[in-house]
């Protein structure tokens, strides 16, 4: 509509008018909204922590897929302290930024530092998690986190046999003890994952087909800050205790590494490696997928970062040239001050029967990565 509108203006005059009520100079700056070229832009891109090699393998995908277009890259991984990637995107504004790609630690802690983006205009994109009360979040790139939940919540069901391969209830009528764990509370996409994954848990548990042994079925009772390993071994190992000596035959774990934390309690508990329950997981992380081949945890679910990256790659190079971004969301993410456009991409579950067509075929690991 813009292009369109612009080009039936002729005064230069109420064409600059124009673009600077429509936001154009927020699609890559002065030089792109004068017709002229952000070749070879610096572009900040600020990550939330080196100790999960998914967040290492995004940083590093969107990194070179900038360079390999041209552009400058300031890449900067703040090890889940807050105040560190605040003072990290500061200073890639300083620095001369034309765009900031953020994965944020906390979505709620970036309002200033984004004011500060904002006066300079330099177009923010929210990289698969989002930033909370700020209206100066342009895009957003993620997968449809919800699903996520969902497909958690079913390879559960299917693990313990209460669905069959084709998603179709078998009749299972249990009881079967679970307990459930959530992500880190200040990580926006925790609650999608909870959410969907709850929606298709909840008839099972009305229905006594699941039960949870602890009573704990609150996000808050479940949430693990910072989606910390060490954390959600501790908590397991208190749920063993206060569950009243059921066995358990199944965890809901929104992620890999708080997986690798929740068998590890599992084994010290008394649970033997070939007989543990069925254990979920998400991000496909080497150790995982190992502890997939090995029988130990269940299932994972597996986002490709590969096109997350060349997402937001493909945003950042719109906005560099003036022009806007594809989505294909525009009302589910609210962020408290705006519903922020966004781009979702799909994810898949993988198990020991398709972890080699999901993972390895498609080249996102070899077989000696898996060994």
């Amino acid at each position: 509509m813009n292009r369109k509108y612009l080009a039936g203006i002729a005064a230069a005059s109420i064409l600059t008018l124009s673009l600077t009520a429509c936001g154009g100079s927020r699609g890559g700056g002065d030089a792109a909204a004068e017709g002229g070229s952000n070749e070879g832009a610096k572009i900040g891109v600020a990550m939330p922590t080196q100790q999960s090699e998914r967040w290492i393998a995004d940083g590093e995908n969107v990194k070179s897929q900038l360079e390999d277009l041209g552009y400058e890259v300031d890449l900067q991984y703040a090890n889940d302290d807050i105040p560190t990637q605040v003072s990290q995107i500061e200073n890639m504004i300083n620095g001369g930024v034309k765009a900031l790609v953020i994965a944020s630690i906390d979505g709620t802690t970036l309002t200033s530092v984004l004011d500060q983006a904002e006066s300079q205009d330099i177009p923010v994109i929210a990289y698969d998690r989002l930033i909370n009360e700020s209206g100066t979040v342009d895009y957003y790139t993620t997968f449809d986190n919800e699903e996520v939940g969902v497909q958690q919540a079913t390879s559960l069901l299917t693990g313990l046999g209460v669905l069959d391969a084709e998603g179709k209830e078998t009749g299972a009528a249990g009881p079967f003890d679970v307990e459930l764990f959530a992500g880190s509370p200040d990580d926006n996409n925790a609650t999608f994952f909870w959410n969907g994954a709850m929606k298709t848990l909840q008839p099972y548990l009305d229905s006594g087909v699941l039960r949870v042994p602890s009573g704990q079925t609150d996000f808050e009772q479940a949430a693990i800050l910072r989606w910390l390993p060490d954390t959600a071994q501790d908590r397991m190992e208190d749920l063993l205790t206060v569950g009243g000596g059921e066995r358990l035959e199944g965890v809901l774990s929104p992620y890999d590494g708080l997986s690798i934390g929740i068998i590890s309690a599992l084994t010290s508990g008394g649970y033997a490696t070939d007989d543990l329950p069925v254990v979920t997981g998400q991000d496909a992380e080497v150790g995982s997928v190992k502890s997939i081949i090995a029988g130990e945890q269940y299932s994972t679910i597996f986002k490709d970062v590969r096109e997350l990256g060349k997402q937001a790659v493909t945003m950042v190079d719109a906005l560099m040239k003036g022009e806007e971004p594809e989505v294909n969301d525009t009302e589910t993410y609210d962020n408290g001050v705006k519903v922020v456009p966004s781009y979702l991409l799909e994810s898949e579950i993988v198990t020991a029967d398709n972890y080699e067509a999901s993972l390895v075929e498609t080249g996102y690991y070899t077989e000696d990565d898996l060994k």
